[in-house]
């Protein structure tokens, strides 16, 4: 096993410990690679198709990279009638993505969330865990302006 992946260790090989072993490389990676899939299936004694199909049954693992700036679009009741489907649609024009997504260069990832708890700033959405709040297309605009500035 390459020395990346030795934090499996902690885990023990039983299969049982799969799972808590994906999301052990997805906490350390930020999502599971197809390496991360190999090691993983090794350490365990498995077939790289079957951890797979755990990775696929189970939604909480990402498969894809996510960007440097990860948003989270809210739509929680509050925020969808307040406009969050407008703003996923202004988002996904301005960044040429759709929700789990991730653009080319590798800045920024969409990501729908069931509710970010901030009802009475909707629609809100967050950047890597900031929160903008009352969002219109123009502050959006504003807020993916200073992110692409970094």
């Amino acid at each position: 096993m390459s020395e990346e992946f030795s934090f499996l260790k902690e885990l023990g090989t039983d299969r049982s410990s799969l799972i808590k072993g994906l999301q052990l490389v997805q906490q350390k990676e930020g999502y599971v690679s197809d390496e991360a899939i190999e090691a993983v299936a090794a350490y365990f004694g498995m077939a790289p198709a079957e951890v797979e199909g755990v990775l696929t049954f189970y939604a909480q693992f990402k498969r894809i990279k996510p960007g440097r700036f990860q948003i989270s679009v809210c739509d929680g009741t509050a925020c969808h009638i307040k406009g969050s489907p407008q703003i996923q649609q202004w988002l996904e024009a301005e960044l040429g993505i759709k929700d789990g997504e991730t653009d080319a260069e590798g800045r920024f990832s969409i990501q729908v969330v069931a509710c970010l708890g901030c009802c009475s700033l909707a629609p809100v959405m967050s950047v890597n865990g900031k929160v903008y709040g009352n969002l219109d297309r123009k502050k959006l605009v504003r807020v993916l302006n200073e992110y692409r500035k970094m």
